[in-house]
Formats: C-alpha cells, sequence, structure tokens
C-alpha cells in the first residue's frame, strides 16, 4: 500500500524506517520529513497542519494509510477532517479523533478522565484567571513542592516544580495573568507533587483491543544529572530495567485497562498510539500525563524493538482487529543519544554541517532536525541526531551510541553523556 508519515524528527524517522522494511509498503512519503527520512522514502513540502494540501496530495497519490506523528494535526481535528470527508473517509489514519486528543490537548480533561475511571494519578485542581485569588489561596493551603501545569499544548515547556509557596505564586501569576504560554495557559492545574522514577508505557490500541509496546525511559533536561532546563529529550533506554513483570501487572490492570475502558465509554474515536507517562512511587504506578502519539525520543528505542511487520500490525489497528495482530518484541535492548545544536533548548543556529555519520557502526543514526542542501546533511533543529543501539543489555547499547555520538560532528554539536545516570543499580 501507499503510506504518508507526517512530520519531520527522529520519531517520523524511525517510524520511516521500520516501514520501508515492510513487504506491505509499496511507496512511502514523509511531510515535510527530514534528510533521514529522504534516504528511504520520498519528503513532500507539506505541512502537518495543512490538511487542505494533505487531502489533494492522498488523493492524487492513492495514499492509503497516514500516520500522524506529532500531537498538533490530532488537536486540530485531522482524523476528524478525514472521517467527514467524502473522498478520505476510506483512507486509514493512525491517531484518535479531536475529542481523544484532548487527553493530551487538555491537562485539565485528562485529570477528570482519571478521575472519573479511577485511574492512579497526583491530586489536583484547576484555575482560570478569574479564580487567580482562589489559586493563590490553594498554593498556601498545600505543602511543597508546587507542580503547575499550563492546560493547554506549550512544547513541552508548560510543567514548572517550585519549591517555595511565594515562587509558585508568582508563577501563577506570569501563567494566568500575563498568559507565560498565551492559550495554553489560559487554565492551569495545580497539582500534588509525586516523588518517585518515571518511566513511559506506550499502547496501541483501535479503541477496543491494545497491545502494550515496549517500555523505554526518557531524558529531558538539558543537564546531566537531569539539571538545568526541560528539552524535548536527551536520549531514552528501552526497557526499563526496574518495570518487572509484577510491576508491569500493576499498570496493566490499574492503568492500561481502564484507559481504554474510559475511551470505549466515552465514545472516542480512537485507533492509535496511548503514550503514558508514569511515575513509580513505592513500588505503585500513578499517571503523570497522557500523549495521543509516540513519544520523542523514546519512539527511536521502542520502535526497533518491534520485531512484528509495523504495517500489518498499524492494518489492524485501522480494522479494529488488533486482537488478532502478533506483537512481537526484541528482548535485546536499546539506547539512544540525542546530538543537540549548541544554545538548545534556548537560542540556536541552524545550518551547520553534519559530517561523520558515514562513520559510524553498529548503530541507527535517525535524524531529527536535518535537511539537506547541495549535497551535504545540515542542522535544521534543536535535536539534530538520535544515535540508537540495540545489545544484550543497555548498558553496552549506550557505551555503542556514546562511540557513535564521538564520530558524529557538527559545530555546537552537545550530547548528555550520563543516560540512565539513575538506573546504575538495575
Amino acid at each position: 500500500m501507499n503510506i504518508l508519515i507526517l512530520g519531520s524528527g527522529g520519531r517520523e524517522h524511525a517510524f520511516a524506517y521500520q516501514i520501508a522494511k515492510s513487504p506491505n509498503c509499496n511507496q512511502l512519503y514523509t511531510a515535510p520529513g527530514n534528510a533521514g527520512t529522504a534516504q528511504l522514502s520520498e519528503n513532500v513540502a507539506i505541512g502537518v497542519n495543512d490538511f487542505k494540501k494533505i487531502k489533494e496530495f492522498v488523493i492524487e497519490k492513492q495514499i492509503e494509510l497516514v500516520i500522524v506523528g506529532p500531537e498538533d494535526p490530532l488537536v486540530n481535528g485531522i482524523v476528524d477532517f478525514f472521517d467527514s470527508d467524502s473522498e478520505l473517509n476510506k483512507v486509514m489514519i493512525i491517531g484518535p479523533s479531536m475529542e481523544g486528543a484532548k487527553l493530551e490537548g487538555s491537562k485539565e480533561f485528562a485529570k477528570e478522565f482519571m478521575k472519573e475511571f479511577n485511574i492512579p494519578t497526583a491530586t489536583y485542581q484547576s484555575f482560570t484567571k478569574n479564580e487567580i485569588i482562589k489559586g493563590l489561596q490553594y498554593i498556601e493551603s498545600t505543602p511543597p513542592p508546587y507542580v503547575l501545569k499550563a492546560d493547554g499544548l506549550a512544547a513541552g515547556k508548560g510543567v514548572v516544580i517550585l519549591d517555595n509557596a511565594n515562587d509558585a505564586k508568582a508563577e501563577l501569576q506570569h501563567m494566568l495573568v500575563e498568559e507565560k504560554f498565551g492559550a495554553a495557559s489560559k487554565t492551569v492545574v495545580i497539582e500534588q507533587f509525586l516523588k518517585g522514577i518515571e518511566l513511559s508505557v506506550f499502547v496501541l490500541t483501535d479503541g477496543k483491543n491494545y497491545k502494550i509496546l515496549p517500555t523505554a525511559k526518557d531524558y529531558k533536561r538539558i543537564g546531566e544529572g537531569d539539571t538545568g532546563l526541560n528539552t524535548g529529550g536527551m536520549g531514552a533506554i528501552s526497557p526499563v530495567p526496574f518495570a518487572d513483570e509484577i510491576f508491569m501487572q500493576k499498570i496493566e490492570e490499574k492503568i492500561v485497562k481502564p484507559t481504554i475502558t474510559g475511551i470505549q465509554k466515552r465514545k472516542m474515536n480512537y485507533k492509535g498510539f496511548v503514550f503514558i507517562g508514569l511515575i513509580k512511587v513505592d513500588d505503585e504506578p500513578y499517571v503523570i500525563e497522557y500523549n495521543v502519539r509516540m513519544g520523542d525520543p523514546e519512539t527511536e528505542v521502542v520502535l526497533p524493538r518491534i520485531k512484528s511487520d509495523l504495517v500489518s500490525l498499524l492494518w489492524a489497528t485501522s480494522t479494529q482487529s488488533l486482537n488478532r495482530a502478533l506483537l512481537e518484541i526484541d528482548q535485546q535492548s536499546s539506547a539512544t543519544v540525542m546530538l543537540v545544536s549548541g544554545g538548545y533548548p534556548e537560542g540556536y543556529e541552524k545550518g551547520k554541517e553534519i559530517k561523520g555519520i558515514d562513520t559510524t557502526e553498529g548503530s541507527i543514526i535517525f535524524h531529527a532536525g536535518t535537511n539537506e542542501k547541495e549535497g551535504k546533511i545540515l542542522t535544521n533543529g534543536g535535536r539534530v541526531i538520535a544515535v540508537t543501539t540495540l545489545n544484550e543489555n543497555w548498558k553496552e547499547a549506550l557505551e555503542k551510541s556514546y562511540q557513535n555520538a564521538e564520530k558524529i560532528n557538527f559545530e555546537g554539536k552537545y550530547f548528555r553523556k550520563d543516560i540512565g545516570f539513575d538506573l546504575q543499580s538495575n
């Protein structure tokens, strides 16, 4: 079949890497793609939110399957756009409807969903600009640390954790009154701080049946030891060493099953990925957040461990026959290290030539923020390259990823050298 991937990051390159291997893939396109996807598919200069041009392309190229990489088009209703169009509604599209996408698009919506279906999460209250006084009083009445979350999408930067009540009250003012995150912080969720260790669980669902994909742990902070500003992700490991069989059973019973039940009871049109951000507190799992697509850089460690044909799995998802599909997982571990532009996640320059990719051995090189110009691969984003390795254990995989990370060079290159630092005893 002819397949279109929407997106331009490392996640989309990882999808292209798996899909291009499938005997069920005829022609593969990525919109807009990057220099890595260009080696596996035909890149198309269409933005992920340009639904009109996407429609024209899907019809012209007789696309049968669309995989939506990032969250924006899902929150903006691309699945509803396809379903309501007589020329598109037979096309398989992987992702939830706009209603289902609220699980990521609105922190308040997600919290209400978890409360309704008894899914363990931190206690919370939400406030709008008109309720600023109540919000300030709520901070005064609760112990630190304080977790403030912008309700809407804020490019992964809408969560602030503060130890001081006065700082938290000032931040609430910034978010609500001064609209620090624009429309995303018109509502702010203040929630209980949970102390533990985080992990991500990925679920593929057809809205009724589900498959639990490999777990992963990513590292968001720019600095070693998880210090400094939040980023889109500096590296990841799969599987998570501490997520043993007993803990995974708890996750499935207390979180995955109630989530799928909630999707059914809310009558959401949901055929795609549920990314559950979790925290382990005293051997119990709690949900920090939902995302309605695969994560990045977690996709770069999760998808290479899936031995089953990904196109067949996605077809089963679209046709609501996932219960009959086979999911085979590689028992090897995988580790990825993200190479980023100097200055990221703040100001950085683009257009720096990337050298040394062809000298790497034993790793998969996923492009994130890259493009090609006059035969040269150039940086085109904050996160530039993800170096992924599979090996018998995550420490050996990580060591090989670091060896190859050293071989790739561009001006200002930076990467964390302590991925997995909090797992050393595992």
